[in-house]
């Protein structure tokens, strides 16, 4: 039974409060930098997605992530979540797979491994014991596909979760409106 805020702790009450203050700041920095850029200084791949191309994203995690501006919808959303470290080890592993330097492949492994994977990371992602170990073996001798599993689970938990909240969330709303009311125009 739910008896309101004023019931929570003092400690949980102002946590409540900062995350409700931190979100309306949010949610207004995302909207003005959304159509902070003049039209003509916009590129092509940065520039607003048009109305089509925004339903598509419901369809499809890839087709947004695939898109600058879905993408940076999307962070700004996990941001406000605090899961934002989702994205950044997903688009790290992205990167990590480009690598052909056996050496700088190497590095960057350890960097990632240390940012997102090792027990009490900065920016720890959430899977399990067996895959951390699995990613953790498969570090000894780094390959393009070292991280395979673990981005993978990373993946399916943003795509089954966040993707989902994110598609009723305000922001992909608010874009979705604003960008058929410009289609009219």
């Amino acid at each position: 039974m739910c008896r309101g805020l004023s019931s929570l702790p003092g400690c949980c009450l102002e946590r409540v409060k900062g995350i409700k203050s931190r979100l309306g700041v949010f949610l207004q920095m995302s909207e003005k930098s959304y159509s902070s850029v003049p039209e003509n200084k916009k590129e092509k791949s940065n520039s607003r997605p048009t109305s089509e191309e925004a339903k598509k994203w419901r369809h499809s995690l890839d087709k947004m992530l695939a898109h600058k501006y879905g993408l940076s919808a999307f962070r700004a959303f996990l941001r406000s979540e605090y899961s934002e470290e989702n994205i950044e080890f997903w688009l790290a592993c992205e990167d990590y797979k480009k690598t052909k330097s056996p050496v700088k492949r190497a590095s960057k492994a350890k960097k990632i491994y240390l940012e997102f994977i090792e027990t009490d990371a900065p920016k720890e992602v959430n899977i399990d014991y067996e895959t951390k170990d699995f990613t953790k073996q498969h570090l000894l001798k780094p390959s393009r596909s070292s991280f395979d599993v673990a981005q993978k689970k990373i993946y399916n938990l943003m795509e089954k979760d966040s993707y989902a909240r994110f598609l009723r969330s305000e922001v992909y709303l608010n874009l979705i409106t604003e960008v058929n009311r410009q289609s009219q125009t």
